[in-house]
């Protein structure tokens, strides 16, 4: 059974940085793909930032050039970087893994980000 577990989320203002972590227990991360989704009050889940086994990163949109996910296959951890953070930023950060082969998804149970003065 995987687990992923999310920290780093919390309060801040406006124009402010975060850096979220998600920790993954499978010898598997390595060779996984790795997600960060978010879900604001009354919206539904969206996709935030991916990264491949090999490290390429794609982003959403409204993300582009203010946030930056990466990886590190030796602590089976990724980040999301998050800069210059607005209020439409406010949401749950969720980490999600992707098993090679089997295409099964695994989630973590979320990490609360408040943009806000």
């Amino acid at each position: 059974q995987v687990q992923l577990v999310e920290s780093g989320g919390g309060l801040v203002q406006p124009g402010g940085s975060l850096r979220l972590s998600c920790a993954a227990s499978t010898t598997n991360f390595r060779i996984s793909a790795m997600g960060w989704y978010r879900q604001a009050p009354g919206k539904q889940r969206e996709l935030v930032a991916t990264i491949t086994v090999g490290g390429s990163p794609n982003y959403a949109d409204s993300v582009k050039g203010r946030f930056t996910i990466s990886r590190d296959n030796i602590k089976n951890t990724v980040y999301l970087q998050m800069t210059s953070l607005e209020p439409d930023d406010t949401a749950v950060y969720y980490c999600k893994l992707r098993l090679p082969l089997s295409g099964v998804d695994y989630w973590g149970k979320g990490t609360l980000v408040t943009v806000s003065s």
